[in-house]
Parts: structure tokens; sequence; C-alpha cells
């Protein structure tokens, strides 16, 4: 794929899709006529960014002539505001441009399992569940939790959901790896700190644009119980689905849905993205970043740190970029950590 600045060919492909969108029957198959215009979407906002900047940029050169000849303190003001806006749009554009691979574009499948220490590790991964949550409503982003399973005595032991949006796992796939909280434990009659752990992991979710042939022949598929909330339903019914991939040795359930049918149907589709995403790190070159970080991911290698004790500190080790407003950051205002990730990552590749 070639840069967020070819706008010429952007402006061919746009008008493909145009073309494919009013096409008799376009609607016969759903899921590709939104990927369809989800593309489509993405690519006019990427044109008419662009085309907005150069009228801006062309009107304030006039604005800066004006200034020059008329020593205009007001148009110098209107100088100072339109360049703080343009470079805030300009940053906009150039995460864009670090996101501009085919899997960067697409919607994605977050999940994250709590590590070793019981109930504290599991309140940790509930704790960065909710600041998953809070941050796809900041961004607009549409999240479904599609397999719950609840802690001991608190918390989640492992949690999965879709999230839905422009650029979904371009941003997301920053987050992949170990995050270490350190606190002073509800849990702990005598007050001491502790430390624990859980792991993030982020798949593009896989659309019609991308073809996973699966055999049925390879598959186990078991049906259970929902353990997570669901009201009285999911206690009488076994329609909660695990599937497990034979060659590979992949395991997903879901069991969000009431309908066993609609169950089965989103583990598949979360098999096929975890399959999509093995052959990208067996084939795709582009991802080996990705790859490396994800062989990175062990207990003791966190990618961040979020202390509450003794002192309040959030931390990115890959970054080194810090911040102290900790209720802040666990309340979903994780951008900063994101996009310094993400220049960084630019930057290395």
């Amino acid at each position: 794929m070639g840069s967020v600045f070819d706008i010429p060919e952007k402006e061919l492909r746009i008008r493909e899709l145009d073309k494919e969108s009013q096409r008799e029957g376009f609607w016969n198959e759903p899921d590709k006529a939104r990927a369809i215009l989800q593309e489509q979407s993405r690519l006019k906002e990427i044109v008419g960014n662009w085309k907005g900047q150069k009228d801006s940029l062309a009107d304030l050169g006039v604005l800066c002539e004006i200034a020059s000849e008329d020593a205009d303190d007001r148009a110098r003001e209107e100088i100072q505001n339109e360049i703080e806006r343009l470079t805030a749009s300009l940053r906009d554009v150039e995460l864009k441009l670090m996101l501009g691979s085919e899997q960067d574009s697409m919607n994605a499948i977050m999940s994250i399992h709590a590590g070793a220490g019981g109930t504290e590790a599991q309140d940790w991964a509930e704790m960065l569940l909710r600041m998953y949550l809070r941050w796809a409503e900041r961004r607009n982003f549409v999240a479904t939790i599609i397999d719950y399973v609840p802690g001991d005595e608190a918390g989640v032991k492992s949690v999965t959901w879709t999230l839905r949006g422009a650029y979904a796992f371009g941003y997301a796939k920053a987050e992949i790896g170990i995050h270490r909280l350190v606190r002073i434990s509800p849990f702990d009659a005598g007050a001491r700190r502790h430390t624990s752990f859980a792991s993030v992991f982020v798949y593009p979710e896989v659309d019609d644009r991308i073809v996973i042939e699966i055999d049925e022949k390879d598959l186990r598929i078991d049906t259970f119980r929902s353990s997570g909330a669901g009201g009285q339903h999911v206690n009488k019914t076994d329609s909660a689905v695990r599937i497990t991939h034979l060659p590979t040795g992949i395991v997903v359930q879901c069991q969000n849905e009431r309908s066993q049918h609609k169950n089965k149907a989103m583990a598949m589709k979360y098999l096929q993205s975890r399959l999509y995403e093995m052959k990208l790190d067996e084939q795709n070159e582009k991802l080996q970043e990705i790859n490396k970080t994800k062989k990175g991911i062990a207990w003791g290698s966190q990618i961040r740190s979020y202390v509450l004790h003794p002192y309040k500190l959030i931390k990115d080790h890959r970054t080194n970029l810090e911040s102290g407003n900790a209720n802040k950051v666990l309340d979903g205002d994780i951008d900063a950590f994101i996009e310094a990730y993400l220049i960084q990552f630019s930057a290395q590749r």
C-alpha cells in the first residue's frame, strides 16, 4: 500500500469504489458492501483532509501578506490561530501516515489475560478493561465484549472484545504486551504493596477483503453454559461455543450472544483473525516489528508500568513517556502513549 499522500492513486480508487457501490445487487453481500463503504469513507477522508489543508495553507499565505503590508495585529492573531489548527491537523495526518498498512485500517479484536496472582491480577485485568472501554468511547470506537471469564472473587480472568472504528487495529496494536500494576492491595488485610501483571493481545479483525480457508475437519466444537453475566437464560442452555483449531492448537470462544448459532459465527470470525495474524507472522515481512513485540511478551518484560503507591506514575518502558496523572490515564486517556509508540515504531521501521 502506498503513502497516505498518494492522492491521485487514492482518487482513482475512490472512483472505482463509487462504481462498485452503485452496482445492482451491491447489498446482496452485506459484509462485503460494508467493507467497501468503510474503505471508501477512509479514502475520502484522506483526500478531503489533504485538499482542505492545501486550501488552508493558501489562505494562510494571503493572511501573511496582509499582516506584512499593513502591520495588522488582528491578522497576526488569526495567523497564529490558524498555524495552531493546521499543526494539530497535520499531526493527525502524520499518525495516519504511520498507519499505512492494510491491517492498520481494519477493525480489531482485543483480549486481556490476568497473570499469576489470583484475585489481585484478576482485579487489575478488569481495571485495564475499563480503561480500554473508556478509551474506545473517547475515540468513538464501538466495543463489544464477546467472551468474559470472571475472576474467582473479583475482576476477570480473561476477556475478549471487538473494537470497530477507523484505524482501530492501527491504534490498538500499540497496547500489545504486558501491563504491570503496583499498588496497596484492597484485598490484603495487612495493606501491603502488591505487583500485578496482565497481558494484552490485539488482532486485526478479518473482513471480506481477506480469505482464510478453514477445513471443518480441523475443528473441534464444544458448547457450554456461559460463565458471565446474562440472566437466567445462560443458566438453562449451552449457548456458549468453544472452537479448537486442531492443526495449530488455537482455542477461541464466544458467549456474548444468546443464540448458539451467533456465538459460533463470532467464534469463527475470531478464529479467522487469529489464523490470519499467524499467516502474517509467517509470510509478511511488513509485520516483523509486531512479531518482535509479541515474542518479547513474558512476565518481567512489561511495556508499561502503572504505579499507584508510594507515588503515582504511569511509564511506558518502550518510549520512556511518563504521566503523573494516573487517574486520568486509567480513565482511558492513553492517546499520548499510543502516539509516542507509533512515532517510535515508524522511525524504527
